[in-house]
């Protein structure tokens, strides 16, 4: 299933994709989609029966589509996790995940505007697969245990600002929780849609000048050892998200002068499969 929320920003309402590309009310099945909808079995396959009946009422298809998960609790994100990228940075591939976090409020709709940070001279772009957690896990034992707990996944855009995360001392943070940094969506697409998650092509456009175009093969930890890896030092709960990573081509790899974004870019996104993102930059 691909699942959604459309509406104004803090006032969405639950939907569903159909296989014919109407967007379907999901108000009177389910009251939201979060975390308890996705540990949920029997919510889940009142939906997926809703569906198949094809007696869901259609939305407006005009509607603001916004972030596809609401409560989210925590973003863990991977630094480095692709062969390329880590070259084209100069890095040696880690011997271990690089883990960062994101909060929450960084999280806004797939087509929302992305605020450039006020002083921000290196903003940068990062098309990114997210991982949505359905179950809770502690430390998974197998790689079939990591993915028996992920619900399914979403294109994230791990939007960073250089400057703020590698030359302003500290850990990444500063660079990473910006507001607006980390638009969502369009869809959920449940994991029974996404049989291979390393094969999956993701693409990321500046101004329409293709910047990225990688796949998810060139993972250095996949998401089966990401889930299982993380678990070992926290616990990952329904509704938490992980961002995978992102492929070679951003803007802190190019040669000076790089061609970090401003005000008035446009960026526009997408992972095969689970949908396109476009975002308008503006100065905050």
């Amino acid at each position: 299933m691909k699942l959604l929320r459309v509406g104004p920003a803090g006032a969405e309402r639950p939907a569903l994709l159909d296989r014919e590309g109407t967007v379907r009310d999901l108000g009177g099945i389910v009251p939201e989609i979060d975390g308890a909808l996705l540990a949920d079995p029997a919510a889940l396959a009142r939906i997926a029966a809703a569906e198949a009946e094809g007696t869901l009422p259609a939305l407006d298809p005009a509607l603001r589509v916004g972030p596809p998960l609401a409560g989210i609790g925590k973003i863990v994100c991977i630094g480095l996790n692709y062969h390329d990228h880590a070259a084209e940075t100069g890095a040696q591939p880690p011997a271990e995940p690089v883990v960062f976090m994101k909060a929450p409020d960084t999280v806004v709709g797939p087509h929302d505007t992305v605020l450039v940070p006020r002083g921000s001279e290196k903003t940068d772009w990062e098309v990114e697969l997210a991982v949505v957690i359905g179950r809770t896990l502690r430390y998974a034992a197998s790689h079939e245990e990591a993915m028996a707990a992920v619900a399914g996944y979403a294109v994230a855009h791990d939007v960073s600002e250089r400057e703020f995360q590698i030359e302003r001392g500290g850990q990444w943070d500063k660079g990473k929780n910006c507001e607006t940094f980390n638009p969502l969506g369009p869809w959920l697409v449940t994991a029974d849609e996404v049989p291979d998650p390393q094969a999956l092509p993701l693409k990321l456009w500046v101004n329409g000048e293709l910047k990225q175009d990688g796949s998810t093969a060139s993972q250095i930890f996949p998401v089966a050892e990401v889930v299982r890896y993380l678990s070992q030092f926290m616990t990952l709960y329904p509704g938490d998200v992980i961002n995978t990573g992102t492929p070679a081509g951003v803007a802190l790899g190019q040669p000076d002068p790089k061609p970090y974004l401003k005000a008035g870019d446009v960026v526009e996104l997408s992972i095969e499969g689970l949908g396109t993102q476009r975002q308008e930059f503006k100065q905050a």
